[in-house]
């Protein structure tokens, strides 16, 4: 999967750096339901009689969303929007504090009952960040850790403090203590861990940095801490349970049994007793103060990756892979299955007399669990003996005694939209098909970010088949699924690649011959709403970087000693054409990353103005506000124009020609015709007569006809044009004929007759 962060080399590096790349995401209709699997729950309990609950949940699709729970409903009231790739936990913290890891490398502090405002960015892991855990009584203190074997212990008063602008910093993030050049921050002073739960490091800078616990050497998959944050236990892909003391970040023990990845664990509120759920399909309840386990429960056909308890501690909740919800008593060892799902359960969250079932697929529904009081469950029989030996659970359900599940509906669903699972990008390199999990497929415009045809649950490769074009355009963007959406990848220059005529895209008002550069009009479509808000902040001479000097370019820093183009279209360059609108009803999000912030996310339509140079890649903007485009590869197509074997007809051509790679075939046809009937001396063609280049105005430039004739279809004598013998529509592009017919890496060669009759 591409990692949004890329970050580019320093300012003084001899070696040209990858410009930052700019995704948008497309949004279908709905966009209060998630639309990929559902990692992470969290149950916010009104403290008013009459108040309203709230559920917390995030998702693969990278947002996560408070919904208002009711007792026949839940009504998604926000959705939290920042991350830039799959949100693997959350937890709440204090009476409203909603704290988020992901994919991204980043753990965010939201205010969760706000509309969906992140208070911090701390970016410390190096790499994805899989879990959290919070203390209930100690507010002030979470922990997260990641593939990157790191564990890291946050004071959040200290992190989020403001802290003085050093270098690059930006007050919203909470970075890893490197300055923008790259040289560590001078330690000047520690701030000594305490019962008091002050758990910092400061730098002169004030910059933060969290107690890591050391000792992790692979990846880290579950964090659990008790109630006042004395104790802290992780577990990963090496297979033990470690105890930490999280004011110092130092190891108290190791807990083997396992043989496989540690993917859940609960510790009670004493801190005396933890349980543990692995990918060896068991369950293991360790005593912490004999430093041992003392009781195995087989009870799942495969890995166990949530779990969730009673207050008192004494049943726990377990799904996983195998599509189960298992309650057991830890007592006497009796389990019951609760209920089956279509898809691995990946997160629990009990609430009231109830449990949340999050799984891969994007709805979540709740289950009656009888938390207060679970011997119910157990006296509607059907309960068994878990083992404590692994294969015993598999040996049971080959004798055919398969445990029968006590509830069959569940007593609330949120439900999600199917996420897409299958896409292709189609030849005219505007329109993606998609299949998403239903099976439905779809046909979107990605240049307007908009579902242009729904043909319901079809085959995906025949529709594929069907809609296949001819059409040789370049490849100016990447598309994956990866957040359950269409993810639109913009890297420069490559994306400035391929263009089009005016007339192929219906833009009415403009010469139907005008080039359109499809990632420059897309552009400025997505940042249509930004560019009008910053004019009403900062007036039109607005600069990138906030401040309104007349003829103050963008990034001029960036642009010295480089060739740059300037769109010849410069009178018009702030419309924006039909073809490149997008809605504003279903808008897309920007994911992106300037020259000091991070990578962010957020609505095209949330843009506020103030984004510059800091928080977006420098060629927007200059795309964007001064019209200029990058150096990009060449967008000519050479080719030779020979007479057909045996005609008589013949037309002066020295060598070579040249013209723009989307130039249709009618206008060569046109060019024949020109030097045919007209027999016009060829003033502009400045060749030596050595086979060197040749352009016509006909033919180069901006690809205009400007002899007067008529059109192709009614000129005489009809002329038609031919490459390896096959007759070529006028329609076709050079680059098509090129692509599809010619096949060779030699200069196109092009022949030429005359019709007898039309």
């Amino acid at each position: 999967m591409h990692r949004v962060a890329s970050a580019g080399n320093t300012s003084n590096s001899v070696r040209p750096r990858k410009e930052k790349r700019l995704t948008y995401v497309l949004n279908d209709a709905d966009d209060t339901k998630h639309c990929a699997g559902v990692n992470c729950l969290a149950v916010l309990k009104s403290s008013a009689a009459d108040g309203c609950d709230y559920l917390f949940t995030g998702s693969r699709d990278g947002t996560l969303k408070r919904w208002a729970l009711a007792e026949d409903g839940a009504t998604c009231s926000a959705t939290f929007e920042s991350h830039v790739d799959w949100v693997n936990d959350a937890v709440l913290t204090g009476s409203n504090r909603l704290v988020s890891c992901s994919s991204d490398t980043t753990v965010k502090v939201w205010d969760g009952l706000s509309e969906g405002s992140c208070i911090k960015t701390l970016r410390q892991h190096s790499d994805y960040v899989t879990s959290l855990a919070s203390a209930e009584k100690n507010s002030n203190v979470i922990a997260s850790a990641g593939l990157g074997g790191e564990v890291f212990i946050w004071d959040l008063e200290a992190a989020l403090a403001p802290t003085s602008k050093s270098g690059d910093a930006t007050e919203e993030d909470c970075s890893n203590g490197v300055n923008s050049s790259g040289s560590s921050l001078p330690m000047t002073s520690i701030r000594t861990i305490s019962s008091s739960s002050n758990i910092s490091l400061h730098t002169q800078s004030q910059a933060y940095i969290p107690v890591a616990a050391k000792g992790h050497k692979e990846s880290v998959y579950a964090l659990a801490m008790n109630e006042s944050g004395s104790l802290l236990v992780s577990g990963g892909t090496e297979k033990v349970v470690r105890v930490w003391d999280p004011r110092t970040g130092s190891k108290t023990m190791k807990l083997k049994g396992h043989t496989d990845n540690i993917r859940a664990l609960l510790i009670d509120s004493t801190g005396r007793f933890c349980i543990s759920g692995s990918s060896d399909s068991m369950i293991r309840l360790w005593d912490l103060g004999q430093q041992r386990c003392v009781h195995s429960y087989a009870v799942h056909m495969d890995s166990v990756w949530s779990l969730a308890s009673t207050p008192t501690f004494s049943h726990v909740y377990s799904g996983g892979r195998d599509l189960s919800l298992y309650l057991t008593d830890l007592a006497t060892r009796e389990s019951v299955l609760l209920c089956t799902k279509e898809h691995p359960i990946s997160q629990l969250a009990l609430h009231d007399d109830g449990i949340w079932v999050a799984t891969t697929d994007s709805s979540v529904h709740r289950w009656p669990a009888e938390v207060r009081n679970p011997q119910k469950v157990f006296q509607r029989g059907g309960s068994f003996l878990a083992g404590n030996l692994s294969f015993s659970r598999a040996r049971v359900s080959l004798e055919g005694s398969t445990p029968v599940p006590v509830y069959k509906e569940p007593s609330l669903s949120i439900p999600g939209t199917p996420g897409i699972v299958q896409h292709e990008i189609l030849n005219n390199r505007r329109h993606v098909l998609t299949k998403d999990a239903a099976g439905t497929v779809k046909l979107w415009e990605i240049t307007r970010g908009a579902v242009i045809h729904n043909y319901g649950e079809v085959s995906f490769e025949k529709k594929k088949e069907e809609l296949f074009e001819m059409v040789s355009i370049p490849a100016w963007f990447t598309v994956d699924t990866r957040l359950g959406s269409l993810a639109v990848h913009l890297d420069t220059p490559q994306c400035f690649s391929a263009e089009m005529y005016s007339a192929d895209l219906n833009i009415p008002g403009k010469p139907e011959d005008d080039k359109v550069n499809l990632a420059r009009e897309t552009l400025k479509g997505l940042l249509a709403h930004w560019l009008t808000k910053r004019k009403q902040r900062f007036g039109s001479q607005a600069s990138a970087n906030g401040e309104a000097p007349p003829g103050k370019d963008v990034s001029t820093r960036n642009l010295t000693g480089s060739r740059v183009e300037v769109d010849g279209n410069a009178d018009n360059d702030s419309a924006v054409y039909p073809p490149f609108e997008f809605s504003a009803a279903s808008p897309p999000s920007i994911i992106t990353e300037g020259s000091q912030s991070g990578p962010w996310r957020k609505k095209i339509t949330d843009l506020d103005g103030m984004e510059d140079e800091k928080d977006m890649p420098w060629w927007v903007m200059d795309c964007v506000m001064n019209n200029r485009l990058p150096p990009r590869e060449n967008t000519k197509c050479s080719f030779y124009l020979h007479p057909c074997e045996g005609s008589t007809v013949q037309i002066l051509t020295q060598g070579k020609l040249s013209a723009p790679r989307i130039l249709r075939i009618h206008k060569v046809i046109n060019y024949v015709v020109e030097k045919m009937v007209l027999d016009k001396p060829m003033d502009n063609i400045n060749s030596d007569g050595t086979g060197g280049q040749v352009t016509h105005p006909a033919l180069g430039g901006d690809g205009l006809f400007r002899t007067g004739l008529k059109p192709w279809q009614k000129l005489k004598p009809s002329i038609e044009i031919l490459c390896n013998n096959q007759v070529l529509s006028p329609d076709m592009s050079l680059a098509t004929v090129r692509a599809y017919i010619w096949k060779k890496p030699e200069d196109l060669v092009l022949n030429y007759r005359v019709l007898t009759s039309r």
